[in-house]
């Protein structure tokens, strides 16, 4: 599936299945919401933190997921392209950074 596809279909899902997109600062909520799920698996699966019981049956997988489908969400709402916002990056990146990196005594 490519980015464009994973726009349409969210689209298509909202339309159909959602009745409508939920506002752009609901949205901006919610997406928060799933990242700092993200950030709560992460913690425990790779830092320090413990497992608690509601932990248990969460994968990485499925709330990376979320987090996509909430930003799509907020792509369609807002008429971002994220294929071309995504390019975009990329050659920002490699202006800025394309030497930067390399040369970063801390990352040898």
């Amino acid at each position: 599936m490519t980015i464009n596809q994973a726009q349409q279909q969210v689209d298509q899902w909202i339309k159909t299945v959602g009745v409508r997109y939920f506002t752009e600062l609901t949205n901006l909520g919610i997406l928060m919401e799933e990242v700092g799920e993200l950030s709560r698996l992460m913690v425990r699966k790779y830092g320090e933190q413990s497992f608690k019981e509601s932990d248990k049956g969460k994968e990485l997988s499925d709330e990376m997921a979320d987090v996509l489908w909430v930003l799509i969400c907020l792509a369609n709402q807002t008429g971002v392209n994220l294929t071309e916002a995504l390019q975009k990056n990329f050659e920002k990146k490699n202006l800025r950074d394309g030497e930067r990196h390399k040369k970063n005594e801390k990352l040898k």
